[in-house]
């Protein structure tokens, strides 16, 4: 998409793009929602770029569900579910996402995902925190073989439609419901697209941070339009650290496969000393919010910017097989898996929290849907169990086609262009990028794997700072590329640092080392627009219904705190 602003507005005498269904995000969430949705009325998909340029794609690891059940069951994958989330997720949200995993194997196997075998049955790892081998898999570009499995089914379908390059600025709404979004296209004109349902399947916040393993459009979109729009987010706080990126200063973050682990990989000193098990007795298996946290202490406390990965004590021709791409790409970048310790250093990875959403998929606002890393469903608590996500992912946007299907009438569609947006007053695109890479740095020191509330409170007057400034802190969408990106990156760091602010224990990703041990009862942390703080709620209270509703504002956008 050019980064150049348009003024071009929607008039009412200009087509207005009206679907049944709008879905802001292109992966694994998105596409499996538009294939539900198909038999529904005419959906329209948005992609920030390609179709395949998503979070989903990049996944390496696999997919976690029990098919094996005779040295696996659902019980014990909830189990290692609860146990990896801390006491923060919401067990009868686990039960019933877990129970699905089955079914959801066998879709995507029928259509064509090709899951690695090994003897006739289904080719299983074994990731940090699992009891057992569960994960199914494609080599290391499981992501990938999924997403590109959905979009072939999504193109045989004439109901939906993908627009690629089109990227969502904010959420339209009156006072009652969600009607659609507005959308920056391909030619840089601004269009209102409204739908009956909109479903925000647009990935987590990675970006916010120096150091990622997310794509470099994970901006936290869906996140920031939702808390505009008024809708509750829960848990922000907790961001995971993936333990494994390979340290390659200048270059985008590649991510070694936490199944590299699984199979026998060891984290080690440059000296090549083993240390994880005096953290943990599980040691590389245990769950990654204590394995980044040991990597964090050991490099602040050695003053060393990297650790290794070695995996050469194992069968290389099995390193090659199940690895290919990570083991091309080291090859590629002077490191032979089969004979060099690898230098790793942690990145964040995943948003736990997210936009509040019920069993299925609705959020706070009626009329607005979430999936994947946007939404927060109790699934993950304090720490994401390595490779649940595309699990939850397909299994929520299974629950959004059922629901929908399930009405006895959908909404209408709005009939009328919606009264134009105000546009934000512009931020010059080199002001955006380099307070981009401010912010990001500012994140990564200050609200990162190790964190003090000293240094949150610093980076939490600063980035109330730049809130307030003029082309941030009026209501309107952003039509500068560069400068939406950040806005929306930063008001997703002040919510993540607010919450971590709130938050006065240790617990999963959120380590304070002025508060070491996990209060109780567990409480989610609930953010609404308008309020002056996190609203507590005891676990199972933080359910979208009316208890969490706000009283929420009328126009399309927000202030932006």
């Amino acid at each position: 998409m050019r980064n150049t602003p348009s003024r071009n507005r929607p008039t009412a005498k200009e087509a207005m793009p009206s679907f049944d269904f709008l879905i802001i995000g292109a992966g694994a969430a998105g596409l499996r929602t538009a294939l539900g949705l198909a038999p529904l009325g005419r959906v329209a998909v948005l992609s920030k770029g390609e179709a395949t340029d998503s979070a989903s794609d990049w996944a390496q690891g696999g997919i976690a569900a029990v098919t094996d059940f005779v040295r696996d069951s659902i019980a014990a994958h909830v189990a290692d579910t609860l146990a990896a989330g801390g006491g923060l997720c919401h067990p009868e949200r686990v039960e019933a996402i877990v129970a699905a995993g089955p079914a959801v194997i066998e879709e995507l196997a029928g259509w064509g995902v090709p899951f690695d075998r090994e003897h006739g049955s289904w080719q299983l790892t074994r990731e940090g925190g699992h009891g057992t081998r569960r994960v199914l898999h494609v080599a290391d570009h499981t992501g990938a073989a999924i997403t590109r499995t959905l979009l072939a089914q999504v193109y045989r379908e004439n109901q939906i439609r993908i627009f690629p390059h089109t990227m969502a600025l904010d959420l339209i709404r009156d006072d009652e419901r969600c009607l659609g979004a507005w959308v920056l296209d391909a030619q840089g004109r601004i269009k209102a697209f409204t739908a009956r349902a909109v479903v925000l399947a647009s990935g987590g916040a990675g970006q916010v941070y120096q150091h990622s393993s997310s794509p470099r459009g994970a901006n936290g979109d869906g996140l920031a339009m939702a808390w505009r729009a008024g809708a509750a987010l829960a848990n922000l706080e907790f961001i995971q650290f993936h333990p494994t990126t390979l340290y390659d200063p200048g270059q985008p973050a590649f991510l070694l496969s936490e199944a590299l682990r699984g199979e026998g990989a060891r984290l080690r000193l440059p000296g090549g000393e083993a240390f994880l098990e005096k953290y943990d007795e599980r040691a590389e298996l245990a769950p990654r919010d204590v394995v980044a946290r040991a990597m964090a202490m050991e490099m602040r406390q050695r003053g060393i910017q990297h650790l290794c990965l070695d995996i050469h004590e194992q069968d290389c021709e099995r390193i090659r097989r199940h690895f290919p791409g990570i083991y091309a790409h080291c090859q590629k970048r002077g490191y032979d898996l089969c004979r060099d310790a690898v230098p790793v250093v942690p990145a964040a990875h995943y948003t736990c929290g997210g936009i509040v959403t019920d069993p299925s998929g609705q959020t706070t606002l009626p009329g607005l849907y979430a999936a994947g890393e946007a939404a927060w469903t109790g699934l993950h608590g304090a720490n994401r169990l390595a490779s649940n996500s595309l699990l939850e992912c397909l299994v929520t946007a299974r629950a959004i086609a059922t629901h929908l299907a399930g009405l006895a009438t959908l909404p209408a569609a709005a009939s009328v262009v919606p009264a134009k947006p105000d546009i934000l007053p512009a931020l010059p695109a080199d002001v955006a990028h380099e307070r981009g890479r401010a912010l990001q740095h500012l994140m990564w020191t200050q609200v990162g794997i190790l964190r003090r509330q000293a240094e949150l409170q610093r980076a939490m007057e600063q980035l109330t700072q730049w809130l307030e400034e003029d082309a941030l802190a009026a209501t309107g969408i952003a039509v500068e590329i560069t400068h939406n990106a950040f806005r929306n990156r930063l008001q997703c760091a002040w919510l993540m640092t607010r919450g971590a602010l709130a938050r006065h224990e240790s617990r999963g990703c959120h380590y304070d080392a002025d508060h070491p041990n996990p209060h109780q009862p567990p409480e989610d942390l609930i953010q609404c627009l308008g309020s002056a703080q996190p609203e507590r709620r005891p676990i199972g209270a933080a359910d979208a219904d009316a208890s969490v509703a706000r009283t929420l504002p009328s126009a399309a956008s927000g202030t932006t705190r």
